[in-house]
């Protein structure tokens, strides 16, 4: 009896041990939201008070200068998940089937593919937009779990369209509700082994719909285009749908920390990229969703990790989505295999320690549409068909003022660079 006991003993430590080994390992969650303008929330002096947002900003590290791949939310997604220009997978614009853009094919490595190679739970909910064929499902991209939709929007209450992992099923309820209860489930189910979690929230993007805007409520009425563009109607749903998002996140931040695992989980929040002119806000800036001027691609960010970061700090390093990539890595002390050329720079230690952050040339291309846009520092050049912009973004936020005439050679370095840049990432014509 005495050797069992023993025995039992000793089991129960090398289980502890290895179990305390695992739960070291950070979990990451990341909470995308969907076309939220820079001026939408409170945290911004916005005009949504959302005050979920600004706890985990009080919490957390908050980013001033933040920038998406993209304008729009295809090119922005497939940067963050492989840590690489979205030119390099193809994907420069927004995946639709008339469009004929490829999806995200699996012979890229993505965050959840290597982590979850790595031991790690993965799961996606909500919006994938990232190829709706069979081959494009995020279960074949390293997700053990996605409950969503893998087109670009889709109705609040209508689900005909969204799968469960690789099975189509129709899912009752309110689209932004249920990422957050399946979000919410998930950490419960996984507190005791690491986890990668990605809300991708539908809100704030069209269709305008909130809670009270189920089928049988809508108006039977066809709504004309000016009607359906109008920001008198849009505005007060938009307000609410941003609302409710909002009470998600605080639903999943008191989730972490019911669980007792906050002191070991990573969350990072950042929208796919601006708002649209008749709904949301991206003031200071100009331009929005589909443009090229900051409007378009700065965003709200916040990083958060109690007793890792320091709370309620603010950082104005330049810094980009598909720097998450290597920084999720360094995190979770991943090894990126070194065949895998990433273009993210690892913000490790300006999260952590707010360590100076390493200048760089920042590059967005949208092309043929919108032609290529460039940072250099405090510099900002904008290359397309019909013309070319220079702004200084220290005197000039706005960008209103075009001073490729004024400094003619640092407009012509900075195009070269550009267009050359352009060449190195772009894939070859298909044969």
């Amino acid at each position: 009896m005495k050797m069992s006991v023993t025995w039992l003993v000793w089991m129960w430590m090398v289980w502890l041990q290895v179990s305390t080994v695992a739960s070291a390992r950070p979990n990451v969650i990341v909470i995308l939201a969907d076309d939220l303008g820079y001026g939408d929330t409170s945290l911004f002096d916005g005009w949504v008070k959302t005050p979920q947002i600004e706890r985990l900003a009080s919490e957390g590290l908050t980013f001033t200068d933040f920038h998406t791949n993209s304008s729009v939310c295809s090119p922005t997604r497939a940067a963050f998940l492989t840590g690489r220009y979205q030119q390099r997978v193809g994907i420069i614009d927004v995946i639709a089937s008339h469009l004929d853009t490829p999806g995200l094919e699996t012979t890229e490595l993505t965050i959840s593919r290597l982590m979850k190679q790595n031991g790690y739970r993965t799961a996606l909910f909500g919006k994938w937009h990232l190829g709706m064929e069979p081959r494009h499902n995020p279960i074949h991209h390293g997700f053990d779990e996605f409950v969503g939709y893998l087109d670009g929007a889709a109705d609040y209450h209508n689900h005909r369209d969204w799968y469960n992992g690789l099975n189509r099923q129709d899912i009752k309820g309110y689209t932004t509700h249920l990422i957050t209860d399946h979000a919410v489930r998930f950490i419960e189910e996984n507190k005791a082994r690491p986890f990668f979690l990605y809300v991708a929230h539908e809100a704030v993007h069209l269709p305008f719909q909130t809670p009270a805007d189920t089928v049988e409520n809508r108006p039977k009425k066809k709504l004309t285009s000016q009607e359906m563009w109008d920001p008198e109607r849009i505005r007060p749903k938009y307000k609410i749908m941003l609302e409710e998002m909002d009470k998600g996140i605080g639903q999943i931040l008191d989730t972490v920390k019911r669980a007792g695992i906050a002191e070991n989980t990573f969350i990072f929040f950042f929208s796919d990229n601006g708002a649209i002119g008749s709904g949301g806000s991206n003031q200071p800036f100009r331009g929005g969703k589909f443009s090229h001027y900051e409007g378009g691609h700065r965003v709200p960010a916040i990083a958060w990790w109690p007793g890792r970061i320091a709370a309620g700090v603010t950082t104005h390093a330049t810094t980009m989505a598909m720097d998450l990539f290597p920084t999720i890595m360094d995190f979770t002390e991943i090894a990126v295999p070194e065949t895998r050329q990433l273009d993210g720079t690892s913000m490790a230690d300006l999260i952590l320690h707010q360590a100076a952050f390493p200048d760089r040339q920042l590059f967005w291309g949208y092309e043929p549409k919108l032609g290529t846009a460039m940072r250099d520092g405090h510099w900002k050049m904008i290359v397309s068909s019909k013309k070319y912009e220079l702004y200084n973004l220290d005197e000039d936020i706005k960008e209103s003022n075009n001073l490729a005439q004024t400094y003619p050679e640092r407009a012509a370095t900075m195009k070269e660079t550009l267009l050359n840049w352009s060449k190195s990432v772009s894939l070859p014509a298909p044969k």
